[in-house]
C-alpha cells in the first residue's frame, strides 16, 4: 500500500492530545492520526476492515447486502 504525504492543519489541542495518545499506544503521531481516521471510516460504513492487523482498508460495495 503506498502512502501520500498530506499537510494538516490541526487545532494545538487536538495535536497534543493526539500525541499523548500515540505515546501511550507506543505510536507515532503520524500513525495515530491515521489509525484514528481509519476507524472513523470503519466505524461510518464508508469502508470495510480487510484484516484487524493490517492497515488495509477497502471501498464498500454499494450493492452488497451486510
Amino acid at each position: 500500500m503506498s502512502k501520500k504525504a498530506f499537510p494538516l492543519r490541526i487545532n494545538e489541542q487536538v495535536l497534543a492530545a493526539l500525541q499523548r495518545w500515540a505515546d501511550d499506544d507506543l505510536r507515532s503521531l503520524n500513525a495515530q492520526i491515521e489509525y484514528v481516521l481509519r476507524e472513523a471510516l470503519v466505524k461510518s460504513g464508508r469502508v470495510k476492515l480487510v484484516q484487524k492487523v493490517v492497515t488495509e482498508l477497502e471501498p464498500l460495495d454499494p450493492d452488497a447486502a451486510e
